[in-house]
């Protein structure tokens, strides 16, 4: 099998992410920091920890497979609405207790925000401060290809990547001025705020500047006809959205499994509580809707009720997320499944999953950063299909449904770093 030509990883990978000091962005960059400086280890991280098995047999790490950008080539950077250094952010949000934050104290405390591109009618909880003044979209798209292009400089990178781990914004719904790039290009010129969110403006910004672009929130923002054609056009990946973390992570674990038994399902509800900014933020009806949208897709998409009309033809599926402060970030979630089996006999599953937020997200973060990296240095543009194993709802464009069973997408990861070295699968079950 001919393998892809994928280029070395040489130099810095300038990792600029949206909302840097938000809970996910700083647990994502201390653990980061901490495991480069041998004082904690990337758990989590498919990136760092994984294995995979060879055609002759052998079982290597992921990152001694395909050459993934060395952590200690990562220089972290990012735009906040609040001034507040990582550090000072990371005490904010609570995640980590102080001594880990102290590890790496002074790399933190000099990771200082850029203004954030910020629009307060898209997400209504939040007052920022550290924000940029621009007339129009367009105005607001050139200052963050300004931004990028001077940490670029100043950080001396040869490459850079942008990561979206800010607040979900509200939903809207596709529409004209995202079908095509001109149309898109014209609703920022003529200052449409209401069809171009923030989060599209820093997709477009990276693109323009050939960096790969993750959408880490349920977003309408580069799941666009628009986006394809401007990230084909600049040969750049584009990945998201979502990120998979705790939910809807056992949703995609436990559906599969009722479908491969050929157990029914009758209702799922699922509820949660979480206290961080994002519970705030999500505590809006409007914001919450882009939320539900992404989270209710997936047992659908897996139980495929047209071709099971006996099994799932009748799924009751709820989901609700309510912002408790006294929680945090530590969410807990609660899943109530009513199943049927033989002879249409019912039965229960209950599911209470007391997960730390972005102790799930901050890995997931990081690997969709490495492997974003990854593609673009593989000559690989546009939507990245082969990611979808991180996000809670996979990008996909209108010829193609989404892959949503986490074993089917954890085979797609492997399959395509086989193509990058040019092996077939085993060829017993892997």
């Amino acid at each position: 099998m001919e393998k892809i030509e994928v280029k070395e990883a040489k130099g810095k990978l300038g990792i600029l992410v949206v909302g840097v000091g938000g809970a996910v962005s700083t647990t994502m960059i201390t653990g980061t920091l901490a495991a480069r400086k041998g004082v904690a280890k990337p758990i989590g991280s498919i990136a760092q920890m994984a294995t995979m098995r060879l055609e002759n047999g052998e079982e290597k790490a992921i990152k001694d497979i395909v050459p993934l950008a060395d952590l200690n080539d990562i220089v972290f950077g990012g735009w906040d609405i609040f001034p507040d250094n990582a550090y000072e952010a990371a005490m904010y949000a609570e995640v980590l207790k102080e001594k880990d934050l102290n590890n790496v104290k002074e790399e933190l405390q000099a990771i200082k925000p850029m203004p954030a591109a910020f629009d307060h009618n898209w997400a209504k909880r939040l007052n920022g401060t550290h924000i940029k003044k621009a007339a129009t979209r367009w105005e607001m798209v050139e200052q963050l290809r300004q931004d990028i292009r001077d940490f670029k400089a100043a950080n001396n990178c040869e490459r850079m990547a942008v990561l979206w781990a800010a607040s979900t914004e509200i939903y809207i719904p596709l529409s004209e001025e995202h079908m095509s790039l001109a149309a898109l290009e014209k609703a920022m010129k003529e200052n449409n705020t209401e069809a171009v969110s923030p989060s599209m403006c820093y997709a477009y910004a990276a693109i323009a500047e050939g960096a790969p672009f993750i959408m880490g929130a349920p977003n309408l923002c580069v799941d666009t006809p628009a986006m394809w054609e401007f990230s084909k056009q600049m040969n750049v990946p584009i990945s998201g959205k979502d990120f998979k973390s705790g939910q809807t992570l056992m949703k995609t674990v436990l559906a599969p499994m009722f479908k491969t038994r050929m157990l029914g399902v009758s209702g799922w509800f699922s509820t949660n509580i979480l206290g961080n900014r994002d519970g705030e933020v999500l505590d809006d009806p409007a914001n919450f809707k882009t939320k539900e949208v992404s989270k209710l897709s997936v047992i659908d998409n897996i139980f495929e009720p047209e071709k099971y009309p006996d099994l799932y033809g009748d799924v009751y599926h709820k989901v609700r997320i309510n912002y408790y402060p006294p929680r945090k970030d530590n969410k807990e979630a609660w899943d109530n499944i009513d199943i049927f089996g033989w002879m249409g006999y019912p039965m229960e599953i209950k599911v209470n999953f007391l997960c730390r937020d972005s102790i799930l997200a901050a890995p997931i973060a990081l690997d969709l950063v490495l492997f974003s990296d990854l593609a673009m240095r593989a000559g690989m543009s546009g939507i990245q299909t082969w990611l979808s194993f991180f996000c809670k709802s996979p990008m996909h464009d209108f010829e193609h449904q989404p892959v949503h069973d986490l074993f089917q997408q954890w085979r797609m990861v492997k399959q395509t770093l086989r193509d990058m070295i040019g092996e077939k699968a085993p060829s017993y079950l892997d």
